[in-house]
């Protein structure tokens, strides 16, 4: 009669390790995995970051080396260090480029995402349905309209015998009237208004946008705690969309520069 079976210790040890060994197994089939398809997304993305490099970090570093040099493009380079960098500070003209500059970041983007998420709060909050979707069309509707257009309108508008000019004439304040493009104070402010009717609809559209993913739970539980509006728009609304907003500055401070670019 056979003797009845008693596992081994080893045996044990080795029917105890079997789901250890499976288990890194399975990790170093995940790990080989993952690495493969890093490999084989960085082989995707080669081409596009060759561009990149090629055409954007070179020009970059190439801006940054001539700015050390007084070169008119065609003779021979001379040295200078940082002379240039000087003469920025130095140059009445260039500090004056450097506040248009600035003052238009400001039109162009700090205001309309300001605005945009004042009244994409508005919307979200009390513009449902039909109004809320004629709202974001009727807002929407200056980034439809071609620029050349929209510059040839504003042009009209704010001529000195424009629209805007007779309805201030109407209301007896035909004191501050003038051509706002040509006024040496009011140019800047005046393409600035532009350029917030233009933004403010992508940003507002954005930031609606990002509104709907905020989970309504957290309104119900900052009213249940007595918030009120101000509290739940600085509070909530305003942290949860850190990301749309960066986007909305990093797009309308790109579009600010431009125009900044093509008036000069």
């Amino acid at each position: 009669m056979p003797a009845p079976y008693r596992p081994t210790m080893n045996s044990i040890e080795t029917s105890g390790n079997r789901p250890k060994t499976i288990e890194n197994s399975r990790r170093i089939f995940r790990s080989k995995r993952v690495r493969r398809e890093t490999f084989i997304g960085w082989l995707f993305t080669l081409p596009a970051l060759f561009m990149y490099a090629f055409f954007v970090l070179v020009p970059f570093l190439m801006t940054i080396l001539y700015s050390f040099f007084r070169w008119n493009g065609v003779g021979p380079m001379t040295w200078v260090g940082v002379k240039n960098y000087v003469s920025v500070f130095q140059v009445p003209n260039l500090i004056g480029t450097i506040f248009n500059a600035f003052w238009l970041v400001v039109w162009f983007s700090f205001i309309p995402v300001c605005l945009g998420l004042i009244v994409a709060s508005v919307i979200h909050r009390v513009a449902t349905g039909t109004f809320g979707l004629v709202a974001r069309t009727v807002l929407f509707l200056p980034q439809v309209i071609a620029l050349v257009a929209a510059g040839i309108i504003w042009g009209w508008l704010l001529a000195l015998p424009g629209l805007i000019n007779q309805m201030l004439k109407a209301v007896g304040l035909s004191v501050i009237t003038r051509a706002w493009l040509g006024d040496f104070h009011w140019a800047l402010p005046a393409v600035g208004m532009v350029g917030v009717w233009v933004l403010l609809g992508f940003c507002t559209v954005l930031l609606l946008t990002g509104m709907t993913k905020i989970d309504p739970a957290l309104y119900e539980s900052a009213r249940l705690d007595g918030a009120s509006w101000v509290h739940e728009f600085f509070a909530i609304t305003v942290p949860l969309l850190r990301h749309e907003i960066g986007v909305c500055l990093t797009v309308t401070v790109i579009a600010a520069l431009a125009r900044l670019t093509s008036s000069g």
